[in-house]
């Protein structure tokens, strides 16, 4: 049977996936169900298509990149299912906007991420709109030992229930949170430096950003800010429009919101 003379890119694709080292031995039929003929005819096909057409290589591509996005997604979808639990529901961490909402994002952040400050007013301009969403921080500090620092002051300050507006302080910051601004901040809001020092070497503190660490590596978060919401990872820094709509969507999947 004569083999077309204009392949699709999807099997073009296909061939392209094919390992190298499953080509077969002189005469004998590869895997595929191609004779060596057949073959040597397909590979010629495939020389004259690239050199009249070259846009089958990119859809060809094209459609291998989107499969293996597609494939990602999948598996990112099913990590964020198995850690629900930790994503959601751990009692110790911040929360900001409603305890009970009925969406719940998930925040990964640094306290010295630029991108982070751009989404700050950004997320407050959400739960300023938005009364019902509920927002789980997580501190992952991966810029450096002056990020493990604030972290560190910041989950000592909550102890004095102070977590949440030194967060802000520092995510208003255009200097580096060196010890001493980092204690300036702290003192403006009354919290007790001398107690935050303590605090901030508690084993407790390191087993949380150890756990934060861990939980990002097992969703394959690769930078700051992220965001989870629903079964969906956001990496960087989005606009409100963007926010509202993946709040709006994860809504119409009550299942998969996450409510507190």
């Amino acid at each position: 049977m004569p083999l077309p003379r204009r392949l699709p890119a999807i099997a073009l694709a296909a061939l392209l996936a094919l390992p190298a080292a499953a080509q077969p031995a002189p005469g004998v039929a590869p895997a595929t169900g191609l004779t060596e003929a057949q073959r040597q005819e397909v590979v010629a096909l495939l020389r004259q298509a690239l050199t009249e057409d070259p846009s089958i290589l990119r859809e060809a591509l094209a459609a291998m990149q989107a499969a293996e996005r597609q494939d990602r997604a999948t598996a990112q979808q099913a990590a964020i299912a198995a850690r629900a639990d930790a994503l959601l529901r751990d009692p110790a961490d911040p929360v900001k906007g409603n305890p009970r909402g009925d969406v719940t994002l998930v925040e990964f952040f640094d306290a010295r991420c630029g991108y982070c400050k751009v989404l700050h007013p950004t997320m407050e301009a959400l739960l300023q709109a938005d009364p019902n969403i509920r927002v789980v921080m997580k501190d992952l500090p991966i810029l450096g030992p002056s990020s493990v620092v604030a972290s560190r002051v910041l989950l000592a300050a909550q102890k004095q229930g102070k977590y949440l507006p030194l967060q802000a302080a520092l995510m208003r910051l255009r200097v580096e949170p060196s010890e001493a601004v980092l204690k300036a901040e702290a003192e403006k809001l009354g919290l007790d430096w001398a107690r935050i020092q303590r605090d901030m070497n508690d084993p407790a503190v390191q087993q949380r950003l150890e756990g934060n660490l861990a939980l990002a590596r097992a969703l394959s978060i690769e930078g700051t800010p992220a965001l989870v919401i629903g079964t969906t990872l956001v990496p960087g820094a989005v606009d409100l429009p963007t926010l509202q709509q993946l709040v709006a969507d994860a809504r119409r999947r009550p299942a998969a919101a996450g409510g507190g």
